[in-house]
């Protein structure tokens, strides 16, 4: 049992295919087989099930996917953690965020770290999911993730960094526009909200904060950040609530009004990560920075 047996193997129960395996490690299917098949052996016990479409881990293969992928992932810390020590500030750091987090959340920390880290090589990639950042962690493909906070999640450690207010979303000429604050339980009642697609983390904390107050919004656009609500409420197309996201300016004679929701409990975001005492010093680093200049 090797440990390319191993990477091979968690490859194959993820993906679900031999063949696909195959061909993102530039092998034949039969290199592939060989590799479970040699595991299947020092174990004793069959890894795999072979469906017309592609294969699934057995019982057996689940134990051992588990092990194998935790296994692997402290090790690529490790070897990180490594080189890290070995070249001092070189190296990179992998965040999980989309555009609307660079935009509110860390700007001024990248400008900052670029300075202070120049040799650094920043990288950020978009997922489409907190289950998908989390894999990514899992796995070691990521140092970071910005994530809305949640329950606990196996293998993953979450830190709170701020706690965003919500507010309301109108255009100027809207007849809640010229209110103070919105009570959610009496002005928003049947209120029709552009918000995020359901299974998005944010959208279910604001379901959830809605529920005990005894809400429920009706929706009629759906979209896929909070950055697009704003731009459809400013055009008059709906109302949304949304985050007060730092560096939003809250408008004056501007065509767009965000009106504070004080009674809806606050939306919790910060870091995710597989494990902060194994977080390599410049991915450290840059986590600080946002929290510094967030928590500032």
């Amino acid at each position: 049992m090797t440990l390319d047996d191993l990477r091979v193997f968690v490859a194959v129960c993820r993906a679900g295919s031999l063949s696909s395996v195959a061909r993102e490690l530039g092998c034949t299917q039969s290199a592939v087989s060989q590799h479970v098949k040699r595991l299947e052996r020092e174990t004793g016990v069959a890894l795999l099930e072979r469906q017309p479409r592609g294969v699934v881990p057995t019982q057996a293969g689940r134990v051992l996917e588990a092990a194998a992928a935790e296994g692997i992932s402290g090790l690529d810390l490790a070897v990180r953690q490594l080189r890290d020590l070995l070249d001092g500030e070189s190296g990179y750091v992998r965040v999980a965020t989309g555009a609307t987090t660079v935009r509110h959340f860390m700007s001024e920390a990248v400008v900052a770290y670029r300075r202070r880290h120049p040799r650094v090589n920043l990288e950020f990639r978009t997922v489409s999911s907190g289950r998908g950042s989390f894999d990514a962690l899992a796995d070691g493909a990521l140092d970071l993730a910005w994530i809305t906070l949640g329950p606990p999640v196996r293998g993953i450690e979450q830190r709170p960094v701020v706690e965003l207010p919500w507010v309301l979303a109108v255009r100027a000429d809207d007849p809640l526009a010229g209110r103070p604050y919105i009570d959610a339980g009496t002005d928003m009642a049947g209120v029709r909200l552009i918000r995020l697609p359901p299974n998005s983390a944010s959208a279910a904390h604001l379901d959830a904060a809605c529920a005990e107050l005894g809400v429920r919004f009706a929706q009629d656009t759906s979209v896929a950040d909070w950055d697009t609500a704003l731009l459809l409420a400013e055009l008059g197309v709906g109302r949304a609530v949304v985050p007060a996201l730092p560096g939003l300016a809250v408008p004056g004679d501007g065509e767009l009004r965000l009106i504070p929701v004080p009674g809806l409990r606050p939306l919790p975001v910060g870091w995710a990560v597989r494990r902060w005492d194994a977080l390599g010093p410049p991915a450290r680093a840059f986590a600080d920075l946002v929290e510094s200049y967030r928590r500032g």
